[in-house]
């Protein structure tokens, strides 16, 4: 029998493998393509779930530099537009 959670979390993955591919690949047709750490923190974002079943140390690590990463990426582009 199929174990619920892991239907959750490999439906998830697969969401998300499919938005960051469409993301990455619709911005080389914008102005200003994402920067690196934009696409360093999606794939950290997507490891900590691909990791989820192998502890929550490693996933919730992945998860958190992924955002931390987008929030500083964020931050950086506030900066450069205002001057």
């Amino acid at each position: 029998m199929i174990n619920t959670p892991e239907v959750y979390i490999a439906i998830s993955i697969f969401v998300l493998l499919a938005i960051a591919l469409i993301v990455i690949f619709v911005s080389k047709n914008r102005d200003k393509p994402h920067s690196r750490l934009a696409k360093l923190g999606m794939l950290l974002v997507i490891l900590g779930i691909i990791f989820s079943s192998e502890g929550r140390l490693i996933s919730y690590s992945f998860l958190g530099a992924g955002v931390l990463l987008s929030v500083i990426d964020i931050i950086r582009d506030i900066k450069y537009k205002l001057t």
